[in-house]
């Protein structure tokens, strides 16, 4: 009685949801955390008064389960997404389910970063790189130094089975001349571990567990300027990024708010405020937050979404192989 209860309970919650939903101007899906999910819809918000705005976060996976169980009941209740990844978005646009909308914004940005058809455009960098503890013997510069004797042990990192920017960043560096899946097979022979998400990473290399994490860059940055025993290494070969994509629903009831929702996030006001929540912007000419290098000296491993998409499974079965099912 208790289960059938709670699952009433859920469905009422849901249609209470959509129906709320249905009266709002716009309806944003996002993986964002919650300050900056709030943070972005009051942006939006100023720069376009008189549009009402419900947002849902979740991570990736979670929000693309809800709006694919709304698709397949044929009541779609998202009109924008902004969430972790282009691979995801690639899926979507393969499978008709996003909007193409060209915005006059994207002069500003390289053409690497978003769909060359208008179905999605990234917002930010937000790359992977990796951390050491100060009282780490080695102070390393390379990806290679990772695998050396020095570092036996000593390294970690979070599993793409649970971090989507964990599986981007396993099929960038295994597409890299002179690393590939030969490079990660080293880093396990070296006793590297490989399990969870990069929070669990930052913590274990801060508490002085491992020397050495594979890790998102502002979560270090963060730490470091809180005074934690950290720093972070964007490696001379170059970093993976995901870069929070941002795209339209099909079908969506509110496409000329959702457009002006894609113009505000990609605008230089928009990007402003992710640069203010202490991200890399993705537009040109903007700058970084402080603790990071300067824009251009950041290297940029490239990354084909739809290679990456189509490869997936196989690159997680690969990666299984060697770190096995926990990692």
């Amino acid at each position: 009685m208790k289960t059938l209860l709670s699952a009433f309970s859920a469905v009422i919650a849901l249609g209470v949801f959509a129906s709320s939903a249905q009266a709002a101007d716009l309806v944003l899906y996002t993986s964002q955390p919650n300050e900056d999910a709030q943070a972005t819809v009051d942006g939006f918000k100023a720069a376009n008064p008189g549009i009402s705005v419900d947002w849902v976060r979740d991570g990736t996976p979670k929000i693309m389960a809800k709006l694919m169980s709304e698709i397949q009941a044929g009541a779609p209740v998202a009109d924008v997404l902004l969430i972790s990844d282009t691979v995801t978005f690639e899926r979507m646009k393969q499978d008709k389910l996003l909007m193409a909308y060209k915005s006059p914004e994207a002069k500003a940005y390289d053409a690497s970063l978003y769909d060359a058809d208008g179905y999605y455009y990234s917002t930010k960098l937000i790359t992977t790189g990796f951390m050491y503890n100060t009282q780490a013997g080695m102070k390393p510069k390379s990806w290679k130094d990772l695998a050396k004797p020095e570092a036996k042990g000593l390294v970690t990192m979070p599993s793409p089975l649970t971090s989507g920017a964990a599986l981007i960043h396993a099929q960038t560096l295994a597409n890299v001349p002179g690393l590939g899946w030969d490079y990660i097979k080293a880093l396990k022979a070296n006793g590297a571990t490989a399990a969870g998400g990069n929070g669990a990473v930052l913590k274990s290399v801060a508490s002085g567990e491992k020397a050495y994490g594979f890790v998102v860059d502002y979560m270090p940055i963060r730490e470091k300027a809180k005074g934690a025993p950290v720093e972070f290494v964007f490696p001379e070969e170059g970093v993976s990024a995901v870069t929070e994509p941002v795209a339209i629903v099909a079908g969506t009831k509110h496409a000329e708010a959702a457009r002006k929702f894609v113009d505000y996030v990609l605008s230089e006001k928009g990007q402003d405020g992710f640069l203010k929540l202490g991200y890399i912007p993705a537009r040109n000419g903007m700058p970084v937050p402080a603790g990071f290098p300067a824009r251009e000296t950041i290297k940029l491993l490239p990354l084909n979404p739809g290679d990456a998409l189509k490869n997936s499974d196989k690159d997680l079965k690969t990666f299984t192989d060697i770190f096995g099912s926990n990692g």
